[in-house]
């Protein structure tokens, strides 16, 4: 699949917000989204060790499912290294050389990129999923296991139940509830798609456990890949 080429890659924390500011506007905020997507990709990436310096082994995977059945329907996993630093809200620049060539081998187009992390749930409101949808012209959402900014209240206890999360007075997000008495995710969208559509598309991707697919089997993938590194010829 096509991914554009709207930038280099930053050598410094400075050139990396200058981009992100720069891609930004570029965000199309107002669309629902697919209603009904034939395909759903997953992304993640794995690292080797604490993942936190500059150089270390990565593996960035990305599954393909039928959003009907959740049946895989393609994989792609890129290994390489860590070209950045880890610094908080730019995690983007540490994966998405990998991501982006896992992604440009896919054979098919999916309908939806959602990611293991966040969209407008961010400090400059561009995330790693509103970073991908912008590359990708794709509808594009970040199901996170953490908080990463905002405040909300807790949602109520069962499946379905939700609390909008707040950041500088603006709502960024949305904290869900995927499985009854379990702690919930957090939901923001990345581009052309809407966060009541992201929140049903994260219910309908959890139909069994609290995290969605999609993120379920990129890591699984991404963890292999890791290990076949490190295991001996």
């Amino acid at each position: 699949m096509d991914v554009r080429d709207l930038h280099g890659w930053p050598a410094t924390a400075e050139e990396a917000e200058e981009i992100q500011d720069r891609l930004r506007p570029l965000l199309d905020l107002d669309g629902p989204g697919p209603q009904a997507p034939r395909l759903i990709a997953g992304l993640d990436v794995s690292y080797e060790g604490d993942g936190g310096g500059q150089g270390g082994r990565l593996a960035a995977a990305v599954v393909v499912l039928d959003a009907a059945t959740l049946d895989v329907v393609e994989e792609s996993v890129v290994t390489g290294t860590a070209a950045f630093p880890y610094v908080p809200g730019l995690l983007a620049f540490r994966e998405l050389p990998a991501l982006v060539e896992a992604l440009r081998r896919l054979s098919a187009t999916p309908d939806l990129l959602v990611c293991d992390g966040y969209g407008l749930a961010h400090p400059r409101r561009f995330g790693l999923a509103c970073h991908l949808g912008v590359l990708t012209g794709l509808p594009s959402m970040g199901i996170a296991k953490t908080p990463f900014v905002g405040a909300y209240d807790p949602p109520g206890e069962r499946r379905g139940d939700a609390s909008p999360v707040r950041h500088d007075g603006e709502v960024v997000g949305r904290v869900l509830r995927t499985r009854d008495g379990v702690k919930p995710v957090f939901v923001s969208v990345g581009h052309r798609v809407d966060l009541d559509t992201a929140c049903r598309h994260a219910l309908a991707l959890t139909p069994r456990y609290r995290l969605p697919e999609t993120t379920r089997r990129a890591d699984r993938l991404s963890r292999d890949a890791l290990a076949d590194l490190a295991s001996p010829a």
